[in-house]
């Protein structure tokens, strides 16, 4: 059975529940999360089968949307939670 050590839970009072902040920044990235799942989206559907003209115009739109999304996020000097 796999312990906790005590320090480890004394200093996290909510039980693994995100803080205030921790949720604040989520909510800053929702547009850069929701940009990232419609790019996943776009490359998912082309898995299968080759490339067509909407399928490469559906890949640049997510591919810039996303970009747009990081720039935004990055220009109100939030953090991106990723390296890129």
């Amino acid at each position: 059975m796999y312990m906790v050590p005590q320090a480890a839970s004394a200093a996290d009072p909510l039980d693994g529940e995100p803080s205030k902040a921790e949720l604040d920044a989520i909510e800053r990235e929702i547009p850069l999360i929701l940009a990232e799942v419609e790019l996943l989206d776009a490359e998912i559907i082309t898995l299968d089968r080759p490339l067509s003209e909407l399928d490469v115009r559906r890949l640049r739109r997510a591919a810039r949307r996303v970009l747009a999304a990081r720039r935004e996020l990055a220009n109100r000097g939030g953090h991106l939670g990723v390296s890129a």
